[in-house]
């Protein structure tokens, strides 16, 4: 069986099959057909009817990304899959194509599924916003994107991203060094994101200017931030007390990111989460906001993703089972 999908031009189709037809590769290995050029024509082949009329959907898709000037890439197309699985792809016509900041490579950030997107336009109309979700799904990214933004249009004076300081099965005791050394590690993936997105020089410049901070959620005591854009990370290890402290140390001008991951709790002693109990407590202020993030906007390999979606399936059995042991 054999379907015709037409392109407007060479140009077009170069984009739309990508660099050694890569993304035509990716298309080809997901829906098993086989797709060929002929002149601006595409043709896509397979004994799987389903399969065509869902290629033929992902590349209809496609070619609108491409005319809005987007470039594909194997993130987007895995994004465009799970779309087209849930028939959902007018969520990539919903997007707002805001540039958030600029990388120091002159990389464009910008939001990538819906649930970052909706992350992106809660910062800005909110002075407190609670990202919760999944390992990858680009919520520590996106907040210190958010934040040099900030910072670069002189809407905060400085940035402070701070993360609790708690051992995932390893003990701090036995790394060398003094505490800052000790700490480091744990704030390895904040430093990460300031390097790509600001640049080295640039980060070690501002930071030596006291504009950035980047400190255990220790340090964060008896402080108070006026005029700062100030990310807790991994805020599932808070205690709640721990997490009543940080709320309660932003000023005047200031704007709050909380992140974290509920699935990933490694408080000893099986204290409660500072993160759940915040969710619980302050779920109807008004200015604060929760937004939730799930396997669907993951934007690491595609086996995250499924890695994901099958720990949320398996504990969503565990649970209901639970409940069924208890009747």
């Amino acid at each position: 069986m054999e379907k015709i999908f037409k392109v407007a031009d060479s140009d077009l189709l170069q984009e739309l099959f990508g660099d050694f037809d890569a993304n035509v590769k990716m298309i080809e290995g997901r829906y098993d057909v086989s797709i060929f050029a002929d002149g601006s024509d595409v043709l896509v082949r397979s004994e799987n009817e389903a399969h065509i009329a869902k290629v033929m959907v992902v590349l209809q898709t496609l070619v609108k990304e491409i005319l809005k000037g987007e470039k594909i890439d194997s993130q987007k197309l895995e994004y465009c899959f799970h779309l087209v699985e849930e028939e959902d792809t007018v969520a990539f016509e919903t997007f707002n194509r805001d540039i958030i900041v600029m990388t120091a490579r002159g990389k464009a950030i910008k939001a990538k599924t819906r649930g970052q997107q909706e992350y992106f336009e809660t910062i800005l109309t909110h002075d407190v916003v609670f990202g919760i979700g999944p390992a990858g799904t680009g919520k520590t990214y996106l907040a210190v994107a958010m934040a040099v933004r900030a910072f670069k249009n002189k809407e905060v004076s400085r940035i402070v991203i701070t993360r609790p300081a708690v051992e995932a099965g390893e003990s701090l005791g036995f790394l060398p060094g003094d505490l800052q050394m000790k700490v480091d590690p744990y704030l390895r993936p904040l430093y990460d994101a300031l390097y790509d997105i600001l640049g080295a020089e640039t980060y070690l410049k501002l930071k030596e200017r006291g504009l950035i901070e980047v400190a255990p959620l220790a340090y964060m005591r008896g402080r108070t931030l006026d005029n700062s854009f100030i990310i807790l990370d991994e805020a599932q290890n808070t205690t709640r007390e721990q997490m009543k402290m940080f709320l309660t140390r932003f000023g005047f001008g200031s704007k709050v990111v909380v992140n974290g991951d509920v699935t990933q709790i490694d408080l000893p002693g099986k204290k409660p989460s500072g993160l759940l109990h915040a969710a619980e407590v302050l779920g109807e202020i008004p200015g604060i906001a929760f937004v939730h993030f799930s396997h669907r906007d993951v934007v690491r390999h595609a086996l995250v993703k499924k890695i994901i979606a099958s720990y949320e399936k398996y504990e969503r059995n565990q649970v209901k089972n639970n409940g069924n042991t208890h009747q």
